[in-house]
């Protein structure tokens, strides 16, 4: 976990002295849970409250714990009450592993459990998925493969223009394969926040020029001429997904869901049309609303008058990936069948 995120843990953690007298207890809430693996803090704290990614506001760090906002398979969860009765979350840290070694000592050999299923999001994490106008302009592409081949793979050589000599001669670069653009429902056909971008294949320079020479080290499917090149830098993903609400009011929609089916369930990853520029960031949790139906009243003075009904939650989404317009957010809960253009709001 980052100091950034650790920071606003002990944040939210001094918060729920103000804030955790507001949270809801399940009806049939346990009053201890041994964590096992696979289980996440959403799935650990849906046992015992209403709104589980308010655990931060209630979880409760153990002075005698090392580390003690990683929590592991073992470690049993038990709900506690302070003084003025407010419900209170903490852990009991389980026995470590033993480890042989040079000498015997006690160690943890497994790994804490996570704040939410990666594995429904690890293939989000690690590249550019999406691209803004100017980058898909300015970035550098394939304009040949070996022997002018216009599909190449996994060890061959592709050549392309565009690219900017580093400092380092041997750069890694990402091929990506620019889809459809993402649009502002309701706006203006011009007004694109970004483009889909499929990560295609990665590449290293041999020498740069014009075109500069490369080959293809990992590939995950055919790289085509016309695939855009941007640079490979590090995983700057934060994936400790600190769960909170924004801090200022958030109107959007849900306007992509990438697996491309037409109803949205749990752990499906949709788009949103607001990003960074919107302030959204990694961690908050929105709610999905479905737009109320039109319905007619027969029986209104103006027999047959057209009345909107109120809209209706249909889930929870936590934001896992911003970028300038439009951000990622996984599925957390799903009360109703979603569906593209339903509205996300502040919880």
């Amino acid at each position: 976990m980052s100091k950034r995120m650790l920071l606003g843990l002990l944040l939210c953690l001094s918060m729920g002295v103000v804030l955790a007298d507001t949270i809801k207890l399940k009806s049939d809430h346990p009053d201890r849970y041994v964590v096992v693996k696979g289980d996440t803090l959403w799935d650990i704290s849906a046992r015992f409250l209403e709104s589980p990614w308010r655990w931060p506001e209630v979880w409760s760090f153990n002075p005698q714990i090392e580390n003690p906002h990683l929590i592991y398979p073992g470690d049993e969860v038990y709900l506690d009450y302070d003084a003025e009765g407010r419900p209170i979350l903490r852990v009991q840290r389980g026995a470590p592993t033993v480890k042989l070694s040079p000498k015997v000592r006690a160690e943890r050999v497994d790994t804490p459990i996570a704040t939410i299923p990666l594995d429904a999001i690890s293939q989000f994490l690690g590249q550019p998925r999406v691209l803004s106008e100017r980058e898909v302009e300015d970035s550098a592409y394939i304009v040949s493969g070996s022997d002018q081949r216009l599909i190449s793979g996994a060890g061959d050589t592709i050549y392309a223009r565009g690219l900017v000599p580093g400092q380092d001669p041997k750069s890694r670069y990402s091929v990506l394969r620019v889809g459809k653009p993402y649009r502002n429902p309701g706006a203006a056909r011009g007004d694109i926040l970004g483009y889909e971008a499929l990560h295609v294949a990665d590449a290293v320079v041999d020498e740069f020029g014009d075109p500069s020479t490369l080959h293809i080290i990992h590939s995950n499917r055919e790289t085509l001429v016309g695939d855009k090149l941007v640079p490979k830098g590090l995983d700057g993903v934060d994936q400790a997904f600190l769960p909170h609400s924004p801090n200022m009011p958030v109107e959007g929609k849900i306007i992509s869901v990438v697996d491309g089916v037409s109803r949205i369930g749990q752990f499906q990853t949709v788009v949103l049309n607001k990003g960074e520029q919107d302030g959204l960031e990694t961690g908050h949790v929105l709610a999905v609303y479905q737009s109320g139906a039109v319905i007619r009243d027969n029986f209104a003075a103006k027999r047959g008058e057209k009345v909107t009904l109120p809209d209706v939650r249909a889930g929870i989404v936590l934001v896992f990936r911003t970028f300038d317009r439009v951000s990622y957010a996984l599925v957390m809960e799903s009360e109703k069948a979603m569906r593209l253009y339903d509205s996300v709001r502040n919880p």
